[in-house]
C-alpha cells in the first residue's frame, strides 16, 4: 500500500495537460512534476488523494530517449518555461496529442487524430523554437539581503528569481532590466514590497516590435509619477531600439500587473509592428500575440479556412485590436469586429485608419449582447464567422446567436483545448461539423498550444 513518504522506483508512461509525467503503482496514478514519458524514476510521494496522489522526483534512474537538458538554468525553478527538459519534437507530439485528446473526450470527435492535421512547429524554415516572445513581464521586489532583484515569479509563488536572460524572450530585454536596475541603485528608488504596499517599481514591461525594431518600455509605479524620470530616459535611450518610454499608475493592493492610467516619458504613446503586410499600433496595454513568426502561420491559416472570395460579410468575434479583422478585411466584402475592452477597440480603429482599410467596423461591448443586438435588431447577418476567444472559450449566448445567424463557415481559433472541444461539441449539435483543424505551437517550451479549426454548416 503506498503511503506518503513512501520512497519508489516508477516508470513514466503518460503525461498530464500541464505537463506532469504520470507513472503507476498497481494501476494508482502519481503525478510527478519534471518527469518526462520513458523516463525510469526515483520518487518520493508528497500528497495522496482517493484515486490518485503526487510524487517529487528525486533522481532519474533511466532517461526518456525524449529527455534534454535544459537551456535555461532556472527552469526548474520558474514557472515559465515547463517543458524545457523535453526535446522539441516530443514537445510538439505532446501538445498534438493534447488537442486530439481533448476533442475526443470532451468533444465526442472520434476521429479527432483524422481532422486535426500535424502540428506546425517553430523548426522549420530557418526558425528556431527561443527568444521568440515580443512582450516581457518582469517583476521587481528586494531579496534577503535587500538586493534588487527582477525576474520572474517562482512556480505557484511570488518569489522572485533574479534571472533577466529569459531563453523565450527576446535579446534585448537583457540589457533593458540591467539598465533600469543600475537607475534604481544610483537614485536609490525603492521597489515595491507586495507585503507592506510600499516602494515604487512593480513591474518593467517591454513590448518589442519585431519586424520594425521598435522597442517600448514601460515600468509599472506605485505613485503618481517617477522620480529622475529624466534620467531614466536618457538611460535607456541607449539601448538600441527604444522608441517609447513610459510609466503605468498601478497604486491598488491587487495581482494585476498594468492599472488604467498611462504616461509618456519619451516618444510615442504606441509603437508599430506588422503581420503578413499589416500593421499594427501596439500600445503598453494593447493585446497582441506574443510570438509574432507564428501568429503569421494561425492567421494565414484562418484566412485559408475563411475560403473568402471577396464578397463575404465576416464577423470577427473577440477581435482585441483587429488583429484577424484587419487580415481578413483584404479578402472581405465587409469586416465586423466585437470586443469589451474600449482600449483595443480604439486601437482596432486606429489601425485600420494606419493602413487605409475601410471595409471594417469594429463595436465595444460584450460578444453576447453586440451580436444579437446587431443582428436581431438591425439585421447585420454572416457568410463567414470568426472566433477567437479568451481561454474561458465562447459565451453560450453568443454560441447561439452564431447558429441564429446561419453562416456557411465557422473559423474558431482557441488558445485552451479543453473549452474548444467543448464548444464545436455544443455546435455540433447545432448544425456545425468539424471539418478541419490544425495545432500551432505558438508558445515553445510551455504546455500551451494555439489551435484553428473549420467548422461548416451540415445544412440550410
Amino acid at each position: 500500500m503506498i503511503k506518503k513518504n513512501s520512497k519508489l522506483d516508477i516508470t513514466i508512461t503518460d503525461m498530464t495537460n500541464e505537463g506532469e509525467g504520470i507513472g503507476k503503482v498497481d494501476g494508482f496514478p502519481l503525478f510527478v512534476k519534471d518527469a518526462v514519458i520513458g523516463d525510469r524514476v526515483k520518487v518520493t510521494v508528497t500528497k495522496l488523494k482517493k484515486n490518485y496522489g503526487y510524487a517529487h522526483l528525486d533522481k532519474v534512474i533511466k532517461a526518456s530517449p525524449d529527455r534534454v537538458e535544459p537551456v535555461c538554468p532556472v527552469s526548474k525553478r520558474c514557472g515559465g518555461c515547463t517543458l524545457q527538459h523535453l526535446s522539441y519534437d516530443a514537445q510538439l507530439k505532446f501538445k498534438y496529442n493534447k488537442v486530439v485528446n481533448c476533442l475526443k473526450r470532451i468533444g465526442g470527435i472520434e476521429d479527432a487524430s483524422n481532422k486535426i492535421k500535424d502540428i506546425i512547429g517553430m523548426d522549420k524554415d530557418g526558425c528556431n523554437p527561443w527568444n521568440y516572445r515580443n512582450k516581457a513581464q518582469f517583476p521587481v521586489g528586494c531579496d534577503k539581503a535587500n538586493n534588487i532583484v527582477t525576474g520572474f515569479y517562482a512556480m505557484r509563488s511570488h518569489e522572485i528569481i533574479d534571472y533577466s536572460d529569459c531563453k523565450i524572450q527576446h535579446p534585448s530585454n537583457v540589457a533593458i532590466v540591467e539598465t533600469i536596475k543600475a537607475f534604481m541603485d544610483e537614485y536609490a528608488i525603492p521597489p515595491y514590497d507586495e507585503g507592506s504596499h510600499t516602494g515604487i517599481i512593480r513591474h518593467i514591461v517591454t513590448r518589442i516590435a519585431v519586424n520594425s525594431g521598435e522597442i517600448m518600455v514601460c515600468l509599472v509605479v506605485n505613485s503618481d509619477s517617477l522620480p529622475y524620470d529624466d534620467e531614466l530616459v536618457e538611460a535607456l535611450v541607449g539601448v538600441e531600439g527604444v522608441a517609447s518610454i513610459c510609466i503605468n499608475i498601478n497604486q491598488d493592493k491587487t495581482n494585476r500587473i498594468l492599472g488604467d492610467k498611462t504616461v509618456t516619458l519619451y516618444g510615442k504613446d504606441y509603437i508599430i509592428d506588422s503581420i503578413g503586410g499589416v500593421n499594427y499600433r501596439i500600445q503598453a496595454r494593447s493585446f497582441y500575440q506574443v510570438n509574432p513568426v507564428q501568429t503569421e502561420v494561425l492567421y494565414e491559416q484562418a484566412l485559408k479556412y475563411a475560403a473568402l472570395d471577396g464578397d463575404e460579410v465576416v464577423w470577427d468575434v473577440y477581435c482585441g485590436i483587429g488583429t484577424i479583422s484587419l487580415f481578413l478585411a483584404g479578402k472581405a466584402k465587409h469586416v465586423y469586429g466585437v470586443e469589451i475592452v474600449p482600449e483595443a477597440i480604439e486601437d482596432a480603429i486606429a489601425n485600420a485608419k494606419l493602413n487605409d482599410i475601410k471595409n471594417t467596423i469594429f463595436y465595444v461591448g460584450k460578444a453576447e449582447e453586440v451580436l444579437p443586438r446587431e443582428y436581431e435588431e438591425r439585421g447585420v447577418s454572416a457568410d463567414v464567422i470568426v472566433v477567437d476567444p479568451p481561454r474561458k472559450g465562447c459565451d453560450i449566448k453568443a454560441l447561439e446567436t452564431i447558429v441564429k445567424m446561419n453562416p456557411a463557415r465557422v473559423v474558431y481559433v482557441s488558445c485552451d483545448p479543453a473549452t474548444l472541444a467543448r464548444d464545436i461539441k455544443w455546435l455540433g449539435d447545432n448544425g456545425y461539423v468539424l471539418k478541419e483543424g490544425v495545432a500551432v505551437d505558438m508558445f515553445p517550451h510551455t504546455t500551451h498550444v494555439e489551435t484553428v479549426v473549420l467548422l461548416t454548416r451540415q445544412n440550410t
